[in-house]
């Protein structure tokens, strides 16, 4: 009779933690009001450059100088990837704190570097090198047209010497 009394009481005291901690769970009105840091100005315009160009990457520093190595990392996997200069279109985010606050909230993504493709959030540095690594980076920059589609080896077109 013991065992299953302090089984009823282990029971109602669970139940009890997990209403409370249900009721803690719930976001309070004022937080998700306050943690809100990106201006409709702001997010217009990110929502403009995303769309303006076919591939956008917001970074820390520039191509020419990355300041940051995962910047870098993702400079060097388009770089890699056959992805012209003149096709990629980066934003400093080092130069402006709304932005380099404003584009975490906007993706819904806590880091920096970010790649959008046709105005599609692709991902960050983890994500571009498992892409790449899987092919799958390539494919989609082929089919956005920013890199060139490789000519078929000679032994399947039945060309060649």
């Amino acid at each position: 009779m013991s065992f299953l009394r302090t089984a009823s009481q282990a029971t109602q005291s669970l139940r009890g933690g997990l209403l409370r901690q249900s009721a803690l769970s719930q976001p309070a009105l004022f937080h998700t009001t306050a943690t809100r840091w990106l201006s409709a100005e702001a997010r217009k315009k990110i929502d403009d450059a995303v769309k303006k160009d076919p591939l956008v990457v917001f970074m820390k520093g520039t191509p020419e100088l990355p300041m940051c190595g995962f910047s870098r990392a993702v400079c060097q996997i388009l770089d890699v990837q056959g992805v012209k200069a003149d096709k990629l279109k980066t934003y400093n985010c080092l130069d402006d704190q709304e932005l380099r606050e404003g584009i975490k909230e906007y993706s819904s993504w806590p880091t920096i570097p970010q790649v959008y493709v046709n105005g599609e959030f692709t991902g960050g540095c983890d994500i571009m090198l498992s892409m790449h690594q899987s092919g799958e980076l390539e494919q989609l920059l082929q089919g956005a047209g920013l890199v060139d589609i490789p000519p078929k080896a000679s032994a399947e077109t039945g060309t060649g010497p």
